[in-house]
């Protein structure tokens, strides 16, 4: 029997909604200069943090980071996979927010 599949659950986007939770794909980058969100890069966001890449703990400063830039608490975040790794997705709940790359990208979407 084969593992089931890991399904997209964003399609060609860095990002979906799923009712009133964002899903969000990033490709991490530990160990930088600051903290900061970045451009889209295919099907993922890069989001750079200042933590080092150890036992999670860039994943977890990754999540305290974000959390305020989409307004909701750190609880609202899941870190669905990837929280040892670059390639992780999240999943933030009814955020009250949204950082400009996500407006940017919704206006070229609709500009065609």
């Amino acid at each position: 029997m084969t593992a089931p599949r890991i399904r997209n659950a964003t399609g060609d986007s860095f990002f979906a909604w799923e009712g009133d939770v964002l899903i969000v794909n990033i490709l991490g980058k530990p160990a930088s200069n600051r903290d900061a969100i970045g451009k889209p890069k295919g099907t993922q966001l890069k989001v750079s943090v200042t933590a080092a890449p150890q036992a999670g703990k860039a994943t977890d400063h990754m999540v305290r980071f974000l959390a305020p830039l989409f307004g909701v608490p750190v609880s609202h975040i899941e870190v669905v996979f990837g929280r040892e790794n670059v390639n992780k997705q999240l999943r933030i709940k009814a955020p009250t927010r949204l950082p400009a790359v996500f407006l940017q990208t919704v206006e070229q979407e609709l500009i065609g």
